[in-house]
């Protein structure tokens, strides 16, 4: 018999896999304090949490016969990842369950933001009667750009299409070929501002993603605009939405997330022209039933069958092969952050390939990180190399693994190429007995590089006082040097410089270096030095 726990409202209808199976017992004790269930957990082989339940460290370590912990929803961040992946329980959450009724939502948002509904029922509750005052506008032939054509996007593009709006969608990875058979428009971010009557935003929030709507793109919007997230709070800057809507730039705005919830800045709150809700996407009788019958139905598969469709987690892989590619777990995922921010664009193809004695070993798990790591640079946190096989195929892209025994003047050699179109980028890693990780070759130059958190890569002739010119730009910006790394093609020729650096470069310091004679570009990398969980 299974045991199962339950400390958060849970919708019992959606719990039936569970309760309605003669393998596991479920008990709801909803409100617990922490040391309460750090005393009890012992007991259950499942956790079945919403947001409120904050699963601790310490509420881990004290769980010996936990197995499964589940999140009723998307975001883990009431859960220590790190602990339960120690103590070596499976965490998993529903990222589907919400998908209709955060696509609802928006469209909900856009008409009230149209008809300014909100706003005309506020008046006449008050007793007052202001036809004219509430004149809006129709979807009808509008241009509606969607930020984001993942799940919700998708959705939501599909069903504005049913207003016969014309549909601009952008994302990194959207191809041409995917657009077409979704009967949309790819479009860049800029075509969306100059184009688009409404923009909603559904992407998530990464350090990509942050600002990504900012006072400059307000400034480069068709006048008039009216602007809806329903996705994630710091997508769109706050302050920046506020001036463009007081300045008239911006229609209007429908708001239901925000960079802190709740929210502090009453010039959004308290704004006639811009409508808020308080975090509702996913608030629906029917999705807290599907978020709760996903996780239920997991759990059941787990314990019975061992079978895992969102884990958040690492997965168990033997002692052997752990140990043999141990070594290259945080160097292949470190070469692929620093290719990818080298690159600037997302790949459409992936090409790993292996040399040396790991022509022979299990490279899955090595794969699979470089691959999240690429993904992860655009889309968000929750990939892990447990789902992220699926994250690719959802989004049309192909990758290829070879391998060959041939040894490219190392015992093992790792190289990977992505690639956008004609532009491709490569980096390659091996790692040396005795000196640790290393980074060998970038776009084809030779380097001997240790991965450092703060990189700068530029792209520069070899002419004589490069190096101190760009020294000179760095020292009166106070950034200190690390250490240096250089390539060259010829003497005189093309050649690259990776100098590692103590802290992040701003944006006003690249754009001087950038004025250096005969240097070409120059981007700042922050990579992740923490060895991968092992």
């Amino acid at each position: 018999m299974y045991k199962v726990i339950v400390t958060d409202p849970i919708s019992a209808s959606g719990l039936k896999a569970l309760t309605e199976h003669d393998a596991f017992q479920v008990e709801q004790r909803v409100g617990l304090e922490p040391e309460v269930l750090a005393e009890v957990i012992c007991d259950y082989d499942a956790l079945i949490v919403r947001s409120q339940t904050q699963v601790t460290r310490d509420i881990i370590q004290a769980a010996d016969r936990l197995k499964v912990i589940a999140r009723a929803g998307v975001g883990v961040d009431n859960i220590d990842i790190d602990a339960a992946t120690e103590k070596g329980i499976i965490v998993i959450n529903a990222p589907a369950g919400n998908t209709i009724a955060a696509t609802e939502h928006t469209l909900a948002m856009m008409l009230a933001l149209a008809r300014n509904i909100p706003q005309a029922y506020g008046s006449l509750t008050s007793g007052k009667w202001e036809r004219k005052l509430f004149k809006g506008v129709e979807l009808y032939q509008k241009t509606l750009g969607v930020v984001g054509m993942g799940r919700i996007g998708t959705e939501v593009a599909k069903r504005a299409k049913g207003f016969q709006m014309n549909i601009l969608g952008y994302d990194p990875f959207l191809t041409e070929d995917r657009a077409k058979k979704l009967g949309i428009i790819k479009a860049s971010l800029d075509e969306i501002a100059a184009q688009a009557d409404f923009i909603t935003v559904h992407t998530p929030l990464t350090p990509e993603t942050r600002g990504l709507i900012n006072a400059e793109y307000f400034e480069k919007t068709k006048k008039g605009v009216r602007f809806i997230n329903c996705a994630r709070g710091g997508i769109i800057d706050e302050q920046a939405l506020v001036d463009a809507v007081n300045s008239g730039q911006v229609a209007g705005a429908a708001i239901d997330v925000f960079e802190h919830e709740p929210p502090e800045n009453p010039g959004l709150t308290q704004n006639p022209k811009i409508i808020v809700t308080p975090h509702l996407g996913a608030s629906t009788t029917e999705a807290q039933e599907k978020v709760a019958e996903s996780v239920s139905e997991e759990i059941r598969d787990i314990l019975t069958s061992g079978s895992v469709q969102h884990a958040i987690n690492l997965p168990h892989i033997s002692a052997t092969v752990k140990q043999k590619i141990k070594p290259y777990l945080t160097l292949s995922e470190q070469m692929a952050e620093l290719l990818m921010q080298i690159f600037k664009k997302a790949p459409k193809t992936i090409k790993i390939n292996y040399y040396g004695e790991l022509f022979l070993e299990d490279t899955g798990l090595l794969t699979r990180q470089m691959i999240k790591a690429l993904l992860s640079y655009y889309l968000d946190s929750s990939i892990n190399i447990v789902n992220v096989m699926q994250v690719l195929k959802a989004h049309g892209l192909s990758y290829s693994v070879q391998k060959n025994a041939a040894h490219k003047g190392f015992t093992n050699f790792i190289e990977l190429e992505i690639g956008n179109g004609e532009d491709k980028a490569t980096i390659a890693c091996t790692n040396l007995s005795g000196f640790g990780g290393r980074i060998v070759s970038v776009n084809g130059y030779r380097l001997d590089m240790e991965p450092e958190r703060y990189l700068l890569y530029i792209d520069h002739m070899d002419v004589p006082g490069m190096i101190g010119n760009v020294g000179s730009v760095l020292g009166k910006g106070k950034i200190n040097i690390g250490s240096m790394y250089v390539g060259r093609e010829t003497i005189g020729g093309k050649a690259v410089m990776v100098l590692t650096v103590d802290k992040p470069v701003p944006e006003a310091i690249r754009s001087d270096i950038l004025r250096i004679n005969d240097l070409n570009d120059v981007q700042f990398a922050e990579i992740n030095i923490e060895e991968s969980v092992d």
